[in-house]
């Protein structure tokens, strides 16, 4: 896929998939910040920012042929920065946002188990599904949820909204079928996949504490989606 970078004979091809990833990654975090300054002061506003903007990075991994061997390391540098700032103010505004929590950390911890498991494969659809699902289906289940969710319920003393929860499941299903869909072609068992990957990845949002969902509902949905593929005999694409 990198193909059409092959003029750049100057720059190590390594070293442009690294600077691309690194260069949105900054970008997002920029924006946070713009938005933080002149914009909008409220922790959960700029943590879904970062939330569901640094998730796309997983898309360029894939597009551009990342190594694995770049991703777990990024995810293992994202991971001991994110614990260093529950202690020290690195990351101002993402990890505050009013509860005790290690999503951050477990959101980084995701990225470097999907991709040292679906690379290897050499099925890294299934990590962008995981990931992808986390990133906007949480991500926007939760700015849907704040804003609009009247109609709440209670799950282990944990406040949520059936509006959070239905913005979920339809994400879910949507991200879950796009991928499989231009992945695998058309068949009934992709549309039957995605649904109970929606369904679960939902279930896992609900109940989740101190962030715990960051980590169970990519790796849940990418480990679901590969082996009802599996089981259900969905031809893959390698």
């Amino acid at each position: 896929m990198l193909i059409i970078f092959s003029d750049f004979t100057s720059i190590p091809v390594l070293w442009l998939q690294i600077a691309l990833a690194a260069i949105w990654v900054l970008f997002i975090l920029l924006i946070a910040s713009v938005v933080k300054r002149f914009g909008n002061d409220e922790p959960e506003i700029i943590r879904k920012i970062v939330h569901i903007g640094t998730g796309n990075v997983i898309l360029l991994a894939w597009w551009l042929d990342i190594p694995p061997s770049v991703g777990i390391a990024a995810s293992i540098l994202a991971s001991i920065i994110t614990l260093l700032s529950y202690q020290f103010p690195i990351l101002p505004g993402i990890n505050s946002v009013g509860r005790q929590s290690l999503g951050t950390f477990f959101y980084s911890l995701s990225f470097g188990i999907l991709v040292a498991w679906f690379w290897y494969l050499e099925q890294p659809q299934y990590a962008v599904l995981g990931i992808l699902i986390m990133t906007w289906g949480d991500g926007l289940a939760a700015l849907i949820g704040k804003r609009f969710g009247t109609h709440k319920y209670k799950v282990f003393g944990t406040e949520k909204s059936w509006e959070g929860s239905l913005t979920m499941m339809f994400v879910s299903y949507l991200i879950s079928s796009l991928i499989l869909f231009g992945t695998q072609g058309n068949s009934w068992q992709i549309w039957a996949v995605s649904l109970l990957v929606a369904l679960i990845a939902t279930a896992l949002e609900a109940v989740s504490f101190l962030g715990i969902d960051n980590l169970t509902v990519p790796l849940s949905s990418a480990a679901l989606a590969f082996f009802l593929s599996q089981l259900l005999q969905v031809p893959i694409s390698s």
